[in-house]
């Protein structure tokens, strides 16, 4: 029993990562677009989010996919990117 409420709580930390992640993705687009403060800024935060969801997901080994890691931690770093040079050409 406890095997199988390790494995959920992995899969809800791993899940949680994701939805994180293509929320920053999603945010990051509208906000580069725009070019608004108040989505950069949401961006930001929320970009700021996925990389606590990641960071925790490492650190606590939880239902630990490597390859999913890595590429959430790409993901992250795309978005990131994309949002410095957008604030850069402000």
């Amino acid at each position: 029993m406890a095997n199988q409420e390790h494995f959920q709580s992995g899969y809800n930390d791993l899940k949680q990562v994701e939805m994180a992640i293509k929320s920053a993705e999603h945010m990051v687009g509208q906000a580069t677009r725009s070019m608004d403060e108040e989505q950069l800024q949401a961006a930001t935060n929320a970009l700021q989010d996925a990389k606590e969801k990641l960071n925790k997901a490492v650190a606590y080994q939880t239902g630990v996919d490597d390859m999913f890691l890595e590429m959430s931690s790409e993901l992250i770093e795309k978005a990131d990117h994309q949002l410095k040079e957008a604030k850069n050409n402000e």
